[in-house]
């Protein structure tokens, strides 16, 4: 049966021989490419307000769920403004409510009535307004998750777009590497490889979920994402190491 050539992606110029792993050989021409875990989502959630802290429910590595309360600001004046605009609101239905009785009557024409109805909306909007304002006094997570850097603290001033919190989802982590562009010739989705990680001293099955559209014209790189089979429990968002892949001659 005919042999068929074998790449590792490595640093450079760290020989050919994998101690104990002849199966998977390392080229010496493919250096200075590494795998890099990451998480499925992450983001950084900034303050939408100019404000003060009030709390701040989250902490290095705690795990929240969709929907909880990570931070929340001190919010009385839009409290206030809320609560102006709903008592607004409910006079000038009151009073849209009278003209169209008069109108019923006819002791209101059609220009009182439609005057009282165009006030009734801006009420309305002036209410969904105040309450689009409220509901940034408090920050939802996004999604399930784990926070990784707490950039705020309880009682601090706030501006508009600072950030607040660092956070990444629970779940499946996947894997981004960037490739020599030459090997498309045999790359292709689903395809297996192996994967060493420096952090666990571990090899781990892995295997091409994506390939960009798009080659980097600077370095002739193409990049992969890959999800490591199974996904053990003891990998982390961030730990880093090497891919060993068969190529196809």
């Amino acid at each position: 049966m005919r042999c068929r050539p074998l790449l590792m992606l490595t640093g450079p110029l760290l020989g050919l021989a994998l101690a104990g792993q002849s199966a998977w050989a390392q080229n010496e021409t493919d250096a200075g490419v590494r795998v890099l875990l990451v998480a499925d989502q992450e983001t950084t959630l900034a303050s939408q307000l100019v404000g003060r802290v009030r709390a701040v429910n989250a902490s290095l590595g705690s795990s929240f769920r969709k929907g909880d309360v990570l931070v929340s600001f001190d919010c009385d004046e839009q409290t206030a403004r809320l609560k102006m605009a709903q008592a607004d609101l409910s006079s000038a239905r009151e009073a849209h409510d009278a003209k169209l009785r008069l109108q019923g009557l006819q002791s209101a024409g059609e220009v009182e009535v439609s005057l009282a109805a165009s006030a009734a909306e801006k009420a309305a909007a002036q209410v969904a307004q105040y309450r689009a304002q409220q509901q940034q006094c408090t920050v939802l997570a996004p999604f399930d998750g784990r926070v990784v850097k707490v950039q705020v603290k309880a009682f601090q001033g706030v501006n508009l777009g600072q950030p607040l919190l660092d956070i990444i989802s629970n779940g499946p982590l996947k894997m981004r590497v960037n490739v020599p562009s030459r090997w498309l010739a045999w790359l292709q989705p689903d395809q297996t490889f192996q994967v060493d990680l420096g952090e666990t001293g571990k090899r781990y099955p892995a295997k091409v979920k994506a390939i960009n559209a798009q080659v980097d014209a600077v370095s002739q790189t193409i990049e992969l994402e890959g999800v490591i089979e199974g996904q053990p429990k003891d990998l982390l968002a961030g730990m880093s190491g090497t891919a060993l892949f068969e190529a196809t001659p």
